[in-house]
């Protein structure tokens, strides 16, 4: 039988992820977005989009020209989202530091998803800092997904222990 979480109640100038839409919802982000690895900034936009769905941590999604040249590094191998289509990723490397499959796309996305094409989003884990308005984010638990968590966002989170099933 499927354990089904007990949201947490939101606060002030709080979401709920369990209130987020499936299929999940495509948002434009007004907020600086801010990515550094190896010491370098490496991402400074405030024209990102944020993908939204039920139990997942906001996704960052960045242009493509809002990302510092040459820190992308394609590689083999993909996945597949239901909603989105098939991602390709990339590795992130900055001087001697690599951090392997930390970022990913959708070059082709399903019509629904059209404006994140020529975007990239990043796991938070591997690179150094990722900033929402100036505030640290914590990776989504779990290593797969790719969500960014911060004070404004309550859970509980897909990637947490026993979540596999929700």
């Amino acid at each position: 039988m499927l354990n089904r979480p007990r949201p947490t109640q939101p606060g002030p100038d709080q979401e709920s992820v369990w209130d987020y839409p499936r299929p999940p919802r495509l948002e434009n982000v007004g907020q600086r977005i801010q990515v550094f690895f190896n010491g370098l900034e490496i991402v400074d936009t405030c024209t990102a989009i944020r993908v939204l769905e039920t139990s997942h941590p906001p996704n960052y999604y960045i242009p493509r020209g809002d990302i510092e040249q040459g820190v992308l590094r394609a590689v083999s191998g993909g996945s597949l989202c239901e909603w989105k289509g098939s991602a390709r990723y990339f590795d992130v490397a900055v001087g001697d530091q690599v951090a392997p499959r930390a970022a990913w796309s959708y070059p082709n996305p399903t019509p629904a998803y059209e404006s994140i094409r020529d975007h990239v989003a990043f796991y938070a884990g591997p690179m150094d800092a990722c900033l929402v308005n100036g505030e640290r984010a914590c990776p989504q638990p779990g290593g797969f997904y790719g969500g960014w968590i911060t004070d404004s966002v309550v859970g509980p989170f897909k990637g947490e222990p026993d979540t596999e099933w929700w």
